[in-house]
Formats: structure tokens, sequence, C-alpha cells
């Protein structure tokens, strides 16, 4: 990951290539208009993940229109769906009608996406998802659903199942591992291919998404003996098991994927409750990427950037990519997604298979500490 640290803001520029929707106007009037999606949770428990998302959609359109003033102007509609595939099938319809739109940025979640998908694939819209990590989508054995407009720019929960068990159980002497899901296409798909990869589990728990009291599966687990508890779920979730674990009295390893991963954990449960708790993801933290780029985005956005910044900017570049090459229909805007070739940007290559998957990509570690996510690198 160091090498990504070459990446400069002047580069990020040149990726970006173009104005966001909520910066200063384009004095120009004759500038060619196009206009992009963003589709998240951005109000619900899961919100954060979702505005984080937006925030790096709005950081690359901003780059763009600033390189393209007077020539190009992007705007970008905002689609939420609560991370939540009920609400996603709501939205898609109007979003998918919406001929102005020439790709999307999303779905975050993975639920979400296959709600989606229906709507999507039969008006044409290109999507790339920053983060929905479920095989199904993009796997020709299961139905290959998300194809011909799904893409995606993290690795699957096909790397990142093994890749949780193995941070989890890191350093662990004899561990036993319960794992709990929240019913979720997410939850339920992290823990299979944790199964396929050769976890060996002293208990499993699965429960409704909107569960609050967790003394069910506390009394599973001490059952057990796990001295290892790794949830599937998402943050909101996740804060409330945790606590209520730590007070019951387990003193083991908490741990969870990449729908933890997100500092709403921190305003939901103390750091106390929530210190080293072990996450895996398939993001890299811009800060970690380029500290300059950082610091710019937190200038231009006035805050700074949360999980899945990175990949969101990756996925709005490539639209945007598009759009400067004079990309102005959905047909081929989606040709143009399915041929890209180009950095992301923390300077890896980036591409998508026949099947909308990126080639290569790593899962990686992070820990909570002293009330802070920090980022611990590769799992390997």
């Amino acid at each position: 990951m160091k090498k990504s640290k070459l990446v400069s803001i002047g580069a990020v520029i040149a990726l970006a290539l173009g104005t966001t929707v909520a910066v200063a106007p384009i004095a120009n009037a004759k500038a060619r208009v196009a206009t992009i999606a963003f589709q998240g949770p951005l109000t619900g428990e899961e919100a954060q993940v979702g505005i984080d998302e937006l925030n790096g959609v709005k950081y690359a359109v901003a780059l763009f229109n600033e390189k393209n003033k007077g020539k190009i102007q992007v705007k970008i509609v905002s689609v939420d769906d609560q991370g939540s595939g009920t609400e996603a099938a709501k939205v898609a319809p109007g979003t998918a009608s919406n001929k102005s739109i020439l790709g999307l940025v999303g779905p975050a979640y993975s639920g979400a996406t296959i709600a989606s998908l229906p709507f999507y694939k039969q008006t044409g819209l290109p999507l790339i998802s920053p983060s929905a990590t479920r095989v199904s989508i993009t796997d020709p054995a299961q139905g290959l659903i998300g194809f011909p407009v799904f893409h995606r720019i993290p690795v699957t929960d096909r790397v990142q199942g093994p890749a949780l068990y193995k941070l989890a159980t890191k350093g662990v002497t004899a561990p036993k591992v319960f794992v709990i899901d929240d019913q979720s296409p997410y939850g339920v798909g992290l823990v299979d291919y944790m199964k396929i990869g050769g976890a060996v589990l002293a208990g499993q728990d699965s429960v409704p998404d909107k569960t609050t009291d967790w003394s069910a599966s506390i009394a599973k687990v001490k059952t057990a003996g796990a001295n290892v508890v790794i949830f599937t779920g998402y943050y909101a979730q996740a804060a409330t098991l945790y606590r209520q674990l730590r007070d019951s009295g387990y003193t083991g390893i908490l741990a969870g994927g990449d729908g933890v991963l997100s500092p709403g954990i921190l305003t939901l449960a103390s750091a106390s409750i929530l210190e080293g708790v072990r996450l895996t993801a398939g993001t890299v933290p811009l800060s970690e990427i380029d500290p300059k780029i950082e610091a710019d985005f937190k200038k231009r956005m006035k805050v700074s950037s949360g999980t899945y910044a990175a990949e969101s900017i990756d996925a709005a570049n490539v639209f945007l990519n598009c759009i400067a090459k004079g990309v102005s229909t959905r047909p081929a805007m989606l040709k143009c997604v399915k041929a890209y070739k180009g950095k992301s940007i923390s300077g890896a290559a980036l591409s998508f298979d026949r099947n909308g998957d990126t080639a290569g990509g790593v899962m990686n570690g992070f820990e909570i500490k002293a009330g802070a996510i920090k980022y611990t690198g590769g799992v390997k």
C-alpha cells in the first residue's frame, strides 16, 4: 500500500477529468450537462455508510467539473434506499425511468442491489457499486443476476469470508468461533464463504436484522464456550450486540465484516466496549493512499473521508471518464464501462471482467483502538 502514496491530487483530477452539483454553478450556459446518480442509505440506521460514499462521489465530480469548467457540468441525483431491499424496490423504478441518469454509483448494499436490479436491467442503467460484495450478483453459477449492467470496485465475499475468519482468529490459542448473521443477503453470504474457506465453527446463530435484545444469542455463545464472536451484519446492530456481550461478561475477541466498518459505530457504543474489535473490508482509507488527497477532500467536503470513499471516487471516475469522451446515452455508457481500463485512486490497475467484477484486489484489516478505526493492512 505504501507505493500508492505516490498518487497526487493532480493525478486524482486527471482520473476524474471535470464539478459537482453542490459546487458553484458554471457560468457558461453552453456547457454540456450530464447526470449520474448515487444510491445508498442516506437516512435511517445505516445512513453514515451512504453519506460517506456520496461524499466520495461528490468529491470526484467536484474535481471533474473544475477541470472541465465551461465545457461539461456533471450533476448528481441522490437516491436514498436506507440500505433496505424493501426501500430499494420502491425507489429504483423512479431512478430507472429518469432518462437523464447515464450511470449510477451503487447501490451500496447487496440486498438493495438485488432488489433494484430488475428495474435497472430493464432500462439498461449501468451500475458500479463501491461496496456491494455478495458473490451471487456476478456469479454465473448463481444466475449472474447483475449482468449486464452491474459492476463493482471491491473484491467479493468469496475473498472476505475466509479473510474475516483468519483475522478474527489471529493469535488466538485454540479458537472457538461463534458466528452470528443478520439474515440479510450480505450477512448470510459472508458466512457461507467463511465456511467454504475452511472455517471451523463452535456455533452459529441467525437473527432478524432488527434484533435489539441479544440475550438468546449471547446464551448460545456462552454454551458454545466461544472465545471469538464474528457478526456478519451491519454496524448499528453490531454496536448493540457488542455492548450486550461485554455487559454479560464476555471477554473474547469481537469481529465483523465491512458492514460493521463505519465511523457510525463509534457513536453507538463506548470506546471501552469497542476496544479491540477486528474488522475486514475491501477498502483502503484515503489517508493511507495519500494524506494530501485526504487533506484536499476535507477542505472541499468540510468533513473527513469515510468508509469506501476511495472506492466511491473510483466508481464515479469511471463514469466521468466516459462522459469526458462524449458518452451521452446509457447504451454507450454501458459499452464504455465494460471497456474501461484505467487506474484507481490508489494507482492500481482498474478494469472489469465480463461478469462485472474487478481483476485482483485484496481484503484489508482494521481494528478499533482508543475510539478510532485503525487500518492494519492486508489480511494474509
